[in-house]
């Protein structure tokens, strides 16, 4: 069917894209109204004139050698491509901008279409992001400054915590707003907030509990329960510096630059330290069934470790009711074998292929709070240890956890 060129002159007047049209030697030959706006021209004062007058003085003798070269080689060029870009408007201001550019050729000459859109309030966007980032890491540094005075400073520790966690969220909620208006800056890092708080539960509920335990035990006779939450306190202070360490960037992960350090640990009194600091969190009745089989100790990085079976244990408690259980068999042969078994809501076939992918959660528990970051922290841990995790589920009676894990040989890399 042949095309109304009325249609195709409305389409170039009312895109919202900028549309400049060059011929052979760069001159300007056509522009829409769009970049005219965009520019501060009007029509009459870019017609002929070359395509550098849009270009910051800076760049523009490099620009005329890349457009000789393109029309040498002419082939159509999307947005992106990782370059800053800068257009100049007839005041002479910069104005970052993204660019495509298409060719074609008539009656034999060369003319070249470039689509050009102003990035001003993206870029704006980004820059805020940054800063907030700046502040979240100046935040990670107060905290580890303050874990060297957690002895004496128990009480005062816990508020602080507190606080920063309350303003970890509130910068979550708008990083994510944020983010939502902008898709292109998705990998900005805003994931961090959220991986942050999702992880700071638990150790926050064993610190708020400990504490007000410590000040009940008041005597000589119960001094032994006192230093006993207190090392709770400081176990659970220094986990959560360490989460800090870890997800203050998204970049840090998954460019493969967190820390491991492996070292040999009796697996049987780490387990058994784990499903007490679960108690904190356990609903009424809910009951943690542990099976332990094979040697005492095994290398790995302990650390770790700790962060997965907690995520895994987190879950395995908020997705059950009261008066279930949760079993967990565990065999150690140089090859360390965990099962976690629940007997909680389930998950629903379709969505359990999507369970490790970030912010994912399951149609049937968006009634329950949480981030769906937990399983995708799993998965990256369990990469780091070079092991495996995989799950089965059946909708209404429970999940399986399989997670295998080889020793690995001592030192940190």
């Amino acid at each position: 069917m042949k095309v109304d060129p009325a249609h195709l002159t409305s389409l170039f007047e009312n895109a919202t894209e900028g549309i400049v049209l060059t011929d052979r030697i760069g001159r300007i030959v056509l522009v829409n109204p769009a970049a005219q706006k965009m520019f501060g021209y009007k029509e009459e004062e870019l017609i002929q004139h070359p395509i550098e007058v849009l270009i910051p003085q800076r760049y523009q003798s490099h620009h005329e050698g890349l457009r000789e070269d393109f029309y040498q080689h002419p082939e159509n060029r999307a947005m992106g491509h990782g370059r800053d870009l800068y257009g100049k408007r007839k005041d002479g201001t910069d104005m970052p901008v993204e660019v495509s550019l298409s060719h074609y050729q008539r009656e034999g000459e060369l003319f070249v279409m470039a689509f050009i859109i102003d990035i001003t309030e993206r870029k704006r966007i980004e820059d805020n992001m940054k800063m907030q980032q700046k502040a979240l890491e100046q935040m990670a540094t107060d905290v580890r400054k303050l874990n060297t005075q957690l002895e004496v400073k128990v009480e005062e520790r816990t508020l602080i915590l507190k606080e920063a966690l309350k303003k970890l969220e509130e910068s979550q909620e708008e990083l994510s707003e944020a983010l939502s208006k902008e898709k292109e800056l998705s990998e900005i890092k805003t994931r961090f907030v959220s991986m942050a708080s999702h992880e700071f539960r638990t150790p926050l509920s064993t610190i708020l509990s400990s504490a007000t335990l410590v000040s009940k035990y008041t005597s000589a006779e119960e001094n032994d329960k006192r230093e006993r939450h207190v090392k709770k306190i400081k176990d659970s202070v220094s986990h959560l510096n360490n989460l800090l360490e870890d997800f203050l960037s998204l970049g840090k992960l998954e460019e493969g630059k967190v820390t491991v350090t492996i070292s040999s640990f009796g697996v049987r009194e780490f387990i058994d330290d784990i499903i007490e600091e679960m108690k904190v969190i356990q609903k009424k009745g809910q009951q943690i069934i542990c099976k332990y089989g094979g040697e005492e100790n095994f290398t790995t990085d302990k650390r770790l470790l700790k962060n997965i079976l907690i995520n895994l244990f987190s879950n395995a408690i908020k997705f059950s009711g009261e008066n279930k259980s949760i079993g967990i068999d565990i065999t150690n042969n140089g090859l360390l074998s965990v099962v976690l078994k629940d007997e909680g809501v389930g998950i629903p076939e379709e969505d359990q292929r999507h369970l490790f992918t970030t912010f994912f959660r399951g149609k049937n528990v968006t009634n329950i709070e949480g981030t769906g970051l937990g399983l995708p922290i799993v998965k990256r841990y369990v990469d780091l240890l070079q092991g495996n995790v995989s799950l089965k589920s059946v909708l209404g009676e429970g999940t399986i956890v399989y997670l295998t894990l080889p020793e690995l040989p001592e030192g940190e890399r």
